[in-house]
């Protein structure tokens, strides 16, 4: 049997699109801050893909700033801000938190009286798919004077990602997850909203983010972004909610004692994250990629680690619970076949765990 990819949200396939950009921009040899023909071909590429990503989030070109991947945009947005945002945030953006903000059981955020002058808040988690109810929590941020980062990298291409209706003044990107490459992101900025550069040097990027442009990676995230919008807009994400019921109902069928976390929130259409407490999440992932699936314990950024998940404790899950959680999340390219075959691969070891546990 081939094997079965159910780990998008960690990274999703390079698109073709970001292939053939990527592989074209290879052939422009130019500096992008000369001044001569050469340059000005490596330029022109750049400032396309900064249209392209502007396009996505309803933003002028100019307010764009092209970085190594989100958690350097996040960093970049944070500097020189107080910081108050929700326990189940990204490691990237939770690593500067001055003030932390409770979520409930179901994983939306529960916001009183804001701390700090930037409340970060996602608009998906990449680990449970729940979502928030962004333009509610920065009506809330600006009343109090303080400005609003979104974490869109996992809801970009999936839903509308416009900055003004998400009530963002920053709002932060990762190519690789909507079929880009690795290694390149992006902060977008709101009009008037500026940054104090993290990384100083040639003053590359409006002098928000020094250093010579990663062109090639550049021409991917460009190209990517605006296939990602035109799937979005076919609704390709939205057939995703039948395969993740089915997937949920096979397994909650054959295991009671399953938990599904963030299943009475809104949630992203192709994530699923369950437990059943006590059978460890990274023996599952194991078990699972010998049978020929690709699933994850987790946020990508924390695979790897024999820890219980911070998100999941956020949520007032107990260590045992939270460290048994894996997450299937899925593609437009993902079929029903597959997902049939890996529940029932998934239930195979699972009556193997229930028979030794009983």
């Amino acid at each position: 049997m081939s094997r079965v990819y159910l780990d998008w949200n960690a990274t999703t396939p390079l698109r073709p699109e970001a292939r053939a950009a990527m592989i074209a921009a290879m052939d422009v040899v130019g500096n992008p801050s000369s001044v001569h023909s050469e340059g000005r071909q490596a330029r022109a590429i750049i400032e396309r893909s900064r249209e392209q990503v502007a396009e996505l989030v309803g933003i002028e070109r100019n307010e764009v700033v092209f970085t190594s991947g989100a958690t350097e945009a996040a960093t970049l947005a944070v500097k020189g801000r107080r910081v108050a945002c929700a326990n189940a945030e990204h490691d990237c953006v939770f690593a500067h938190q001055d003030t932390v903000i409770p979520v409930d059981q179901h994983g939306e955020v529960q916001l009183g009286t804001i701390d700090g002058d930037l409340l970060a808040v996602q608009a998906s988690n990449s680990e449970t798919g729940v979502l928030q109810n962004n333009i509610h929590w920065a009506q809330k941020a600006w009343a109090q004077d303080a400005m609003v980062l979104v974490d869109a990298v996992q809801s970009a291409g999936k839903f509308g990602t416009n900055l003004g209706d998400l009530g963002a003044d920053f709002l932060m990107l990762s190519a690789h997850k909507l079929g880009g490459p690795k290694g390149v992101g992006a902060l977008c900025l709101k009009l008037g909203v500026e940054v104090m550069p993290t990384v100083s040097g040639g003053g590359q990027e409006e002098g928000r983010r020094s250093g010579t442009e990663n062109v090639v990676g550049i021409a991917g995230f460009g190209a990517a972004t605006l296939a990602a919008e035109h799937e979005r807009k076919a609704g390709d994400w939205d057939a995703l909610h039948d395969l993740r019921n089915l997937l949920e109902d096979r397994i909650s069928d054959a295991a009671s004692d399953v938990l599904f976390f963030g299943k009475d929130a809104p949630r992203l259409t192709n994530t699923s994250c369950f437990a059943v407490p006590g059978w460890k999440g990274e023996t599952q992932v194991m078990q699972m990629d010998l049978a020929g699936f690709a699933i994850s314990a987790g946020s990508a950024c924390s695979s790897g680690k024999v820890k219980a998940s911070r998100v999941l404790k956020a949520m007032g899950y107990d260590d045992i619970t939270a460290a048994s959680a894996v997450r299937v999340s899925m593609g437009p390219t993902t079929t029903k076949q597959e997902v049939l075959d890996f529940a029932d691969a998934w239930i195979k070891s699972y009556k193997k765990f229930a028979a030794k546990a009983a």
